[in-house]
């Protein structure tokens, strides 16, 4: 399976057997465990292990047999997930199950990376190294079914009253030149919160 390839996840005999006995405790039959990043390829990623119960597999998945249990692989973080470990550490206080994904916080994109990924590649690359210089950054909000994209400024952005002309001019273009099915770009930030303004 070609998916299974790009698949570099390194789970523990240790973390496998930790995880195994979790399920166990669970007393549902087929239960597995799911793994994905949310927010992935932004500063705020977080790498996650959830149950996964029978039926709430989800298309794209990449299932994995381990050790008397399955791993199911959210296919859209599997880029994220390059090269993670998950273990578990025994220690007098029962021990700790510990998960490391360098690459969560990367920004990955293919040819098939969904248009959120898409957009939040332009913006921690392009957009805000740009606007780091006055203490600022954007952040994806929401995509409306019409196409248009909503923004939140932060740090020194928020208040400043060129934020108008930094979205429109510079923002918008770069995004719609990067991700040509983005119809407009729209500001979700209250801009009347001075305190952290740049002038």
């Amino acid at each position: 399976m070609s998916d299974q390839a790009q698949l570099n996840v390194n789970i523990t005999e240790s973390a496998q057997t930790y995880l195994k006995g979790l399920l166990e405790s669970q007393n549902e039959e087929g239960t597995g465990i799911r793994m994905f990043v949310s927010k992935p390829g932004t500063p705020q990623a977080e790498t996650c292990i959830a149950y996964c119960r029978p039926g709430e597999e989800k298309e794209g998945d990449i299932i994995v047999e381990l050790n008397g249990f399955k791993a199911y692989f959210e296919g859209r973080s599997v880029p994220f997930l390059d090269e993670a470990k998950v273990d578990y550490a025994a220690d007098k206080m029962g021990g700790q199950l510990t998960i490391r994904a360098p690459n969560s916080k990367m920004p990955k994109i293919t040819e098939d990376s969904t248009i959120e990924d898409r957009i939040n590649y332009v913006l921690y690359n392009e957009v805000n190294p740009g606007l780091a210089a006055h203490g600022g950054n954007v952040s994806l909000e929401a995509i409306t079914d019409d196409m248009h994209i909503v923004l939140k400024f932060g740090g020194g952005c928020q208040g400043c009253s060129a934020v108008d002309m930094t979205l429109k001019q510079g923002v918008e273009k770069t995004l719609m030149e990067r991700v040509p099915e983005i119809k407009g770009v729209r500001d979700a930030t209250d801009h009347t919160d001075k305190s952290h303004a740049y002038y």
